[in-house]
C-alpha cells in the first residue's frame, strides 16, 4: 500500500481494494456528469464546467475502460472457474452491462468534449441515465460478484493483480 499525505491507497497485491477504489471513482465522475449538466444548464461551458468535463473524460476514456478489462478479462473468468451458476449468470448479465454502458458512454463523450472546449452545446438525454446506471451497475458488481473473490485462491488472486498491473504498464 501506498500513503499520500495519510490517504491509503491499495496496490495491486490487493485485486479487490483496486476494484473497489475504481468504484469509488465510477461513482464520483458519473455523479459529477450529472451535476455537470445541470451546471451547464444554468451558468453555461464555463470554466468550472470545462475543468469537470476533462476529468469525466480523463476518467472515462483512459480509468473505466482498463477497469472493465480487469473484470472480463481477469476476474470474471476467474470466477467463473468457481463452477457457480448464480455468479455466471450474474457476471454474463454485468458484462452486457458493459455493453450498455459504452453505449451511454458513446452517446454523451461529444457533449462534454465539446464542453471542455467551452462550447456550449445541450446535453444528451441520456447524461442522467448515464449517470444513475454506472452507480448501480457498480454497486451490482459489489454486492453480487466481487465477495465471491474470497473463494479464489491466492495465487489466482496474485495473478489477477500481475495483470492489472501490468495492463497499465507498470512494473
Amino acid at each position: 500500500m501506498n500513503t499520500i499525505n495519510t490517504v491509503v491507497i491499495p496496490g495491486f497485491e490487493d485485486p479487490r481494494a483496486m476494484l473497489l477504489a475504481c468504484h469509488d471513482k465510477v461513482r464520483h465522475f458519473a455523479r459529477l456528469a450529472a451535476r455537470l449538466e445541470a451546471h451547464v444548464a444554468d451558468k453555461g461551458a464555463d470554466s468550472e464546467a470545462s475543468h469537470a468535463a476533462k476529468g469525466i473524460l480523463r476518467y472515462f476514456n483512459l480509468a473505466a475502460p482498463l477497469h472493465h478489462d480487469d473484470e472480463e478479462l481477469d476476474l470474471f473468468p476467474a470466477l467463473r472457474g468457481l463452477g457457480s451458476s448464480e455468479l455466471d449468470s450474474a457476471i454474463n448479465r454485468l458484462e452486457s452491462e458493459h455493453e450498455e454502458l459504452a453505449a451511454l458512454w458513446a452517446s454523451i463523450r461529444p457533449w462534454l468534449e465539446a464542453t471542455a472546449h467551452n462550447e456550449l452545446v445541450a446535453a444528451p438525454a441520456s447524461v442522467t441515465e448515464f449517470a444513475r446506471r454506472y452507480v448501480l451497475h457498480a454497486g451490482a458488481e459489489e454486492t453480487e460478484v466481487y465477495g465471491a473473490m474470497a473463494d479464489l485462491p491466492p495465487e489466482v488472486i496474485a495473478a489477477i493483480g500481475r495483470s492489472m498491473c501490468a495492463r497499465r504498464g507498470l512494473s
